[in-house]
């Protein structure tokens, strides 16, 4: 087997770590892992560092059985429920994002997808904001199809999130009222209508290295190039309540071998960051470089303006990638 130093030397010449490379590199000594996945990252992405913002366009009453998921009709956790907000409502909160620095800004609805109607309504809201707002509109409407999607790009959508969660072995532990297929298939349905797509997963779901390695490798062969790193937090009323959380070091861990894995992706910290020591700064210098920053769907977050002095201070510069 290769050694830590001529792989990171294989991915910096363009080269791809294969699946037992991937696991080797997860058993590696953790802070020259993270040193050699930050080096990668320069290399590829420089200093640039990708923040977006995300609403609770519709709450709760979803009919999937997601363990992890507060918004789940299959759970009981108090969590808020309403229906789509109003176009007012969500172009005012864009505003307010855009006025703080934020270059994106997403719309995510609870449910398994949302209805024709729905969708129009949406449009009307993305158009709003693309009119009013300089702020680029993402959105995540569950597992919709190639002509919704043309519709909401039509609109000014630039992004589409489908999370994949988990890998594909281990996602029918996970739920059941959908599948892996499922996922993949909306994810190529939006970029099938020229849309891109940010995709990542949770950790902590009760997963192994292997699955996490195996859903790096996913979304490589999807060529996603933004990819969420949730960290579960575990949600009383949930089947997953008492899943033990995660550690800064499990997760700096994690998003170095995806950094190997994916070389010039955002790799984006995103729910669950709150619930680490220092709040994602460790994992920014280990190959992590975007964040979803301020409140989650049902959870607190890190103010915009907390995160933004923290990038400033680790030398990073606010930019597309």
């Amino acid at each position: 087997m290769k050694q830590l130093q001529e792989l990171t030397e294989k991915v910096l010449s363009g080269g791809q770590v294969t699946k037992e490379e991937a696991l080797f590199l997860y058993e590696q000594l953790l802070e020259e892992l993270c040193e050699s996945a930050d080096r990668i990252r320069r290399q590829f992405c420089s200093n640039r560092f990708d923040i977006c913002t995300i609403i609770n366009g519709k709450s709760g009453r979803c009919s999937e059985n997601c363990k992890f998921c507060a918004q789940s009709a299959h759970n009981h956790t108090g969590a808020a429920e309403y229906p789509l907000l109003s176009t007012e409502e969500i172009v005012a909160q864009a505003k307010v994002n855009h006025e703080q620095g934020v270059l994106r800004y997403s719309i995510v609805t609870s449910g398994k997808r949302l209805s024709d109607a729905e969708v129009e309504k949406m449009c009307e809201a993305v158009r709003c904001i693309r009119e009013q707002v300089g702020i680029s509109v993402c959105i995540s409407f569950g597992l919709l199809g190639e002509e919704q999607y043309r519709k909401l790009k039509e609109a000014g959508v630039s992004r589409v999130h489908n999370n994949l969660e988990t890998s594909r072995r281990n996602f029918p532990n996970i739920c059941t009222t959908h599948t892996f297929d499922d996922k993949i298939q909306a994810v190529r349905a939006a970029q099938a209508a020229g849309l891109f797509v940010c995709s990542g997963g949770i950790m902590g779901l009760g997963e192994t290295v292997e699955d996490r390695v195996d859903m790096a490798l996913n979304l490589r062969e999807l060529g996603i190039k933004s990819v969420p790193v949730n960290m579960l937090n575990p949600i009383p009323g949930t089947p997953m309540e008492n899943n033990p959380k995660l550690t800064n070091e499990d997760m700096r861990r994690i998003v170095a071998v995806f950094r190997f894995v994916l070389p010039d992706a955002s790799i984006r910290l995103a729910g669950g960051r709150g619930l680490l020591e220092d709040k994602g700064k460790s994992c920014f210098t280990s190959g992590a470089n975007a964040a979803i920053s301020g409140d989650m769907l049902t959870t607190a977050g890190i103010t915009t303006q907390t995160d933004m002095a923290l990038l400033k201070q680790l030398g990073y510069e606010v930019s597309f990638l």
